[in-house]
């Protein structure tokens, strides 16, 4: 596996055409999560943003970064999200999974491996004060629960700048939990960014789903291990 830390840009080919997508470079480490943007496995890492909401409108001050790399057995993801405020739930609980953690502030990944059925693929949340919830989401088929009583083994580290408006979030998501396969350069993935955040409720999105709502698979771009 190459080495590197993630190299983001437009693919060329994609789940549709001129869908937008990720190249995520390989690492040969693995690492605790930290939600330290300084660390050597993040800090020159080019990154995409997320600015809009899901019709497609800008939302203001709400710039969302997102790194990314991979190894043999994770993918990692780091999330960099400027704020006006903060709606967190109460008492959060941070030792056992949150369900419904996106009635509160959140960053979140969609992603599935099944090229054929997109209407299957996994959630993973975070909030800013380290809760979280994974999900098995089956669009056509729903699962007990909604899904979130599966659990994928994935952790995640979260931190708070107050004084600059930033938080912070890293996951390491098991690849055992989204494919069958063992991970391998070319390997693609259907994938999407959100967040909620703040008292008004602002809604974030990579790519925009054109609908309130952001279960809208044919709306995801992709991810490609290089």
């Amino acid at each position: 596996m190459r080495t590197g830390l993630l190299c983001a840009a437009a693919l060329v080919a994609a789940f549709a055409a001129g869908s937008p997508g990720v190249a995520v470079s390989g690492s040969s480490r693995d690492t605790p999560p930290t939600a330290d943007p300084d660390r050597p496995e993040w800090k020159n890492a080019p990154a995409i943003h997320a600015d809009d909401d899901p019709m497609g409108a800008v939302v203001p001050h709400h710039q969302t970064e997102i790194r990314s790399r991979w190894t043999h057995d994770n993918l990692y993801f780091l999330f960099i999200c400027h704020f006006e405020d903060l709606y967190l739930k109460p008492n959060p609980v941070t030792t056992a999974e949150t369900n419904h953690l996106w009635d509160w502030d959140v960053a979140e990944v969609f992603v599935g491996s099944d090229m054929a059925n997109i209407y299957r693929y996994k959630e993973f949340e975070i909030s800013p004060r380290g809760e979280w919830v994974d999900l098995d989401i089956d669009l056509k088929h729903a699962l007990p629960e909604g899904g979130w009583l599966w659990n994928s083994g994935f952790t995640s580290k979260t931190r708070i700048d107050e004084a600059n408006k930033v938080w912070y979030g890293e996951m390491k998501i098991p690849f055992s939990s989204i494919a069958s396969q063992a991970p391998a350069v070319g390997q693609q993935f259907r994938v999407n960014f959100y967040r909620m955040q703040g008292t008004a409720r602002k809604m974030i999105a990579w790519q925009p789903t054109h609908k309130k709502n952001y279960h809208v698979p044919e709306a995801f771009g992709m991810l490609e291990l290089k």
